[in-house]
């Protein structure tokens, strides 16, 4: 019973209910803990948040990125070049919390967690405010313990669907998510593209008929256009090379915050015009 009221009480879970209701789609916004260090990653979540993002997914800098393009890559060089840690990740999300309820999701690698150990970073994540993970080299059948952990402690564990996705697989993983399906709109890395995969209706309606889990659209959004038309077959779009790109691009400016907000910005409205 506890498990249940805790994972009832999450905020991933708690705002598509709210997005549900308003008949709105959300905007899921990436950036690299760290980049271009700890101080601007806070102040630009709580930037996101006064913008409108539902969600923040943040990178935790990992040394051999396998599922990142360059844009995000270098992102993580810089993040680790700023001196930052999981610990440090984690102590940045309890600052925001300190001034934001805007639910979180870290994205990383399973190394970093294996190093810490599972459970004790589970519970670590859990204290300082993460709502969700999404560990990017962990497959659901390999889990030894970390989904009974993830309950245990209130989270969601975001699990990857692909183009590529056989379908017995993808019904494995649908049973297994929690909060929403991150679907991967493209094949390989991350990155920016030039326009969106001509299957989302197709995929999307696939993986809807074996879930009632929201659908988060991902990999390759790059403008508040391709943000728009891709939320009209998911239930949120994930930006983030797009936005990881303009934080690269202005680094220490002053600027930072405003600039790359106001790009946020119009992601979000973009998303809720659909």
């Amino acid at each position: 019973m506890q498990d249940i009221l805790r994972r009832s009480m999450n905020r991933i879970v708690e705002r598509f209910k709210q997005l549900r209701a308003a008949g709105q789609k959300g905007l899921i916004a990436y950036i690299g803990a760290g980049d271009p260090d700890l101080t601007a990653t806070r102040d630009l979540a709580l930037a996101f948040d006064r913008v409108g993002v539902d969600i923040l997914e943040l990178g935790v800098p990992f040394s051999d990125p396998l599922a990142d393009g360059l844009v995000n890559q270098l992102a993580a060089q810089r993040g680790l070049a700023s001196g930052t840690t999981p610990a440090g990740v984690l102590e940045t999300v309890a600052a925001i919390r300190r001034e934001s309820q805007v639910p979180i999701v870290l994205y990383l690698y399973f190394n970093l967690m294996h190093r810490m150990g599972p459970e004790r970073f589970i519970e670590r994540a859990h204290a300082a405010g993460v709502d969700g993970l999404l560990v990017l080299d962990l497959p659901p059948d390999e889990d030894e313990g970390y989904e009974a952990a993830m309950r245990a402690a209130g989270l969601c564990p975001i699990y990857l669907v692909a183009p590529t996705t056989p379908e017995s697989r993808m019904a494995a993983i649908a049973r297994r998510a929690s909060g929403f399906v991150y679907y991967i709109s493209r094949e390989g890395v991350t990155g920016m593209r030039d326009q969106l995969a001509d299957n989302l209706s197709m995929m999307t309606a696939r993986i809807r008929a074996h879930t009632d889990l929201p659908i988060a659209i991902g990999f390759g959004i790059s403008t508040p256009e391709q943000a728009r038309a891709a939320a009209a077959w998911g239930d949120a779009v994930v930006v983030g090379s797009a936005i990881v790109h303009r934080i690269g691009q202005l680094g220490r400016s002053p600027d930072l915050v405003p600039q790359v907000s106001a790009f946020v910005r119009a992601l979000v409205r973009a998303v809720k015009s659909g």
